[in-house]
């Protein structure tokens, strides 16, 4: 999950990253887990690990790392910094900025710290210059609730015009991949709308042909 190159000529093709729902059956989830992994170019999957125990959870994502790393992807956990390490994880994504300044401590250089739940441009510009290695718009808070898309794209827009490290943009239905990738996102999450459909891996591929960057006119 490298930056942007300034002013790359072509852009890079925007990869899909997926957000689980909370785990709590690998067996279960691992078959749905494989097909989406198999469906699209995926850069990373969010591990939502469900409450348990630290060993169950440990565990849990041992089971799936396999699946995704196998594909040179990365597995990052959702929260947990502590247990990445333990649990063969590449890193974490860390939600709000304090969150993310102690797993910054914890885990850099050796593993990927990203951040999301930032309200304002000032935390992201922080969590920028303090080597976060992506920055997440637009996903929804613990009550489900997110900024209005207009505002989600504003914010895409200045972001990929201003700064080198990747943007990646949570698209809540379909309908928001392709608008999502014009405004500049690097990386495209999908949430859990995605595992809902019984086709998912259907729907990462339709996913994927949203995603193609109109090629630029002259």
């Amino acid at each position: 999950m490298s930056s942007r190159p300034k002013q790359p000529e072509p852009r890079p093709a925007p990869r899909l990253y997926l957000v689980t729902p909370p785990v709590s059956d690998t067996q279960v989830f691992s078959g749905l887990l494989a097909a989406a992994m198999a469906a699209g170019d995926v850069a990373a999957v969010l591990l939502r690990l469900a409450e348990a125990d630290e060993r169950t959870q440990i565990n849990h994502a041992k089971a799936l790392a396999p699946i995704v790393q196998d594909k040179d992807a990365a597995l990052l956990l959702d929260g947990h910094a502590e247990l990445v390490a333990r649990a063969g994880a590449d890193g974490v994504h860390a939600t709000g900025i304090d969150v993310f300044s102690d797993a910054i401590a914890q885990l850099k250089p050796q593993r990927i710290v990203g951040v999301g739940g930032l309200t304002t441009r000032h935390d992201a510009m922080t969590a920028a210059e303090n080597s976060a290695d992506y920055i997440m718009f637009g996903e929804p808070d613990t009550a489900g609730e997110r900024p209005s898309f207009e505002a989600i794209e504003e914010r895409i827009g200045w972001w990929a015009e201003v700064f080198e490290a990747p943007c990646i943009a949570f698209a809540a239905s379909m309908d928001e991949v392709a608008p999502l990738v014009k405004a500049g996102a690097d990386f495209i999450a999908l949430g859990d709308w995605l595992w809902r459909d019984p086709q998912a891996a259907a729907t990462v591929a339709l996913a994927a042909e949203q995603m193609r960057v109109p090629e630029s006119t002259p």
